[in-house]
């Protein structure tokens, strides 16, 4: 349990009167919002050794380097790189031995005419001890607020809770997560990325981080690369199509391969994507990892383990609609958006009672899924009771639905994938993780190549997954 909440004013006071932690803040994009706290409250001449606002384009790249994009992880790692090294040679010999210096940077769009929320990086780099080598927090956020000066309060805010976290809850990283809306709330803050790196995070698993955040009600989302690195969706979606598949993935089998390469084949020849090659990503969401309200890290980690060797970003959610998750990514990207999925998941998409009225009911629902243009590619999913195949052409949409089912397979909304492969239709994750278990080495011929390897070497399938799995096509 968290101690008591301090005000982000008590927290800049307490890190300028104990005057141990000195530092440099850089800020780009909406005023010194940050450095302002220190000031206010008194004090900063124990922590502050120095602000810049280098608002100017040229006189920021003669500091910091020229960069494609101002806002952007890029430009906020040259700002820390600058001033943390241009820091410490200045203060090191007088004072290096009993203070721990810091940077703090953020590079950050506010909300404008053309912009109807803020956007920024902020991180930080520190000593968690004098002389020790440094650490560093990269956090990416989205200011919500609809008024200019309640954003800039909201990222001044956010950055003295970063800042405050960095230096006396850095042992903690999933406590210093849920400290970062501190006098904040989810309505006002989104912060979807975050990475910790250094010395002092040696041991961080920055997957569990991302999981933290969707965890925490930080994002609705946050995403992981197959090599384990935390990234922003925009700086993977940034005008690029996107083909999303959702699943348990526990395991992954030939099923889920088939259904997403095959998907990827068909949505790379539609003529709207004009062979550019699109992002693919695997996407989980915490009800495939709870049990009850407990969610299995170790769970977790072995799911991931296996889409790394797919070589596939990872997306891990709250989204319980595929609307919602196709509208989220609509967000980050003006190109098509494609969702792979089996064809029993069709009752699902057309359930009248998976949508909200206040979002427009099943037609609002269809709108967000099917906007940017969007598109569903369906693998035919077997019912083993019935020994028949059902396929999007097959599909018999609920009653009244007909003609708008209809509508939507003939338009090219919805398209049924053809290539399919029908000996991969019987296979069950269940049925897997059983032969697993029992030491019957034919589980390996239902599973692709590379996660046979790390199930093998890793020892991977062998505990109880957080829930019933099923055929990852459906």
């Amino acid at each position: 349990m968290r101690e008591a909440t301090l005000s982000t004013q008590q927290k800049a006071l307490q890190i300028n009167l104990e005057a141990r932690h000195y530092g440099v803040f850089a800020e780009i994009g909406a005023g010194q919002e940050v450095a302002r706290w220190f000031f206010n409250v008194g004090g900063a001449s124990g922590t502050v050794a120095k602000t810049i606002s280098a608002y100017d384009m040229s006189i920021s790249d003669a500091i910091y380097g020229a960069a494609s994009r101002y806002v952007s992880r890029q430009r906020l790692c040259a700002m820390l790189d600058y001033e943390y090294d241009l820091l410490v040679e200045r203060l090191d010999p007088t004072r290096g031995d009993r203070t721990t210096f810091f940077a703090f940077a953020n590079t950050v769009a506010m909300r404008g005419p053309k912009r109807p929320t803020g956007d920024g990086w902020l991180g930080i780099r520190f000593q968690t001890e004098p002389r020790a080598p440094c650490s560093e927090i990269l956090i990416h956020a989205r200011m919500l607020d609809k008024e200019r000066e309640r954003q800039q309060e909201s990222l001044g805010v956010l950055g003295v809770n970063l800042i405050h976290g960095a230096l006396y809850s850095w042992r903690q990283p999933a406590p210093l997560i849920a400290s970062l809306l501190d006098s904040l709330t989810w309505e006002r803050i989104e912060v979807d990325m975050i990475q910790f790196s250094g010395a002092g995070f040696a041991q961080v698993d920055n997957r569990l981080m991302a999981l933290q955040l969707v965890k925490q009600d930080l994002t609705e989302a946050a995403m992981f690369t197959a090599k384990r690195e935390p990234v922003q969706w925009a700086e993977v979606f940034y005008k690029k199509p996107v083909l999303a598949q959702r699943g348990t993935f526990y395991p992954v089998t030939n099923a889920t391969l088939d259904v997403l390469e095959r998907a990827e084949e068909q949505f790379s020849k539609w003529p709207a994507i004009a062979g550019e090659t699109p992002v693919v990503l695997m996407e989980m969401t915490l009800r495939h990892l709870k049990t009850g309200e407990f969610i299995d890290e170790k769970d977790f980690l072995e799911r991931a383990d296996m889409l790394a060797g797919l070589g596939r970003p990872v997306l891990i959610s709250n989204f319980l609609r595929y609307h919602r998750l196709a509208g989220y990514l609509a967000g980050y990207t003006e190109r098509p958006i494609a969702l792979a999925m089996g064809a029993s998941k069709l009752r699902e998409i057309f359930d009248t009672s998976m949508y909200n009225v206040s979002e427009g009911g099943l037609l609002g629902g269809l709108g967000q899924l099917f906007k940017n243009p969007g598109r569903l590619y369906v693998y035919p999913s077997l019912d083993v009771d019935a020994g028949q195949i059902l396929t999007a052409e097959t599909f018999a949409a609920p009653a009244g639905l007909e003609h708008l089912y209809a509508y939507l397979l003939e338009n090219g909304f919805i398209e049924g994938i053809r290539d399919y492969n029908k000996d991969v239709l019987p296979i069950r994750s269940a049925d897997i993780l059983k032969r697993i278990r029992s030491g019957d080495p034919s589980w390996e011929t239902m599973v692709p190549e590379p996660v046979v390897a790390i199930i093998k070497r890793e020892g991977l399938c062998r505990s109880r997954p957080a829930q019933n799995d099923v055929q990852e096509g459906e």
